[in-house]
């Protein structure tokens, strides 16, 4: 198999470490095939999750967020030994689904019904990190105030 070289993205970009070692991640791991889900943008900051488990009760998942990773667990029950297939399509069987989140996005909840897992998400960008205008002045920069205290940049390197 081929492996992607993503160096030379990482010698031109800064503050991406964590999206080119996601991605080396998802390209060294194989790839997962169940169940299957759709992730689906529902407007400008909404988003939904829908994962297939047929055959699994609300009971038997597990949807989890811990630092910012999402994951979703399926456990298996113990089937009833008295039944005889001829052929058995519906997959049941333990997994373990995970997604990563960004900071700026939230879980709103989960539900479950017939056979589908919906988890909403939300995505809310803090003011410092939405988009804003620099205005440009004639001459060299003002020194800004540092949230420490009162002193300007200047007299704070002059001391």
């Amino acid at each position: 198999m081929r492996s992607l070289d993503l160096t030379p993205l990482m010698r031109s970009s800064v503050g991406f470490d964590d999206l080119f070692r996601l991605a080396e991640a998802r390209l060294d791991s194989a790839s997962q095939s169940y169940p299957p889900y759709n992730i689906e943008k529902l407007g400008d900051d909404e988003y939904r999750v829908t994962m297939a488990v047929a055959g699994f009760s609300a009971d038997e998942l597990d949807v989890v967020l811990e630092d910012r990773v999402l994951t979703v667990t399926g456990r298996a029950t113990e089937e009833d030994d008295s039944r005889t297939f001829l052929h058995r399509g519906i997959a049941k069987r333990a997994f373990e689904r995970t997604f990563r989140l960004a900071e700026t996005v939230e879980v709103k909840g989960a539900g479950f019904e017939n056979g589908l897992l919906t988890i909403s998400l939300e995505r809310r960008v803090p003011e410092h990190m939405k988009p804003r205008q620099i205005t440009i002045e004639k001459g060299s920069p003002k020194a800004s105030v540092l949230a420490s205290g009162d002193k300007t940049v200047a007299e704070k390197t002059a001391a």
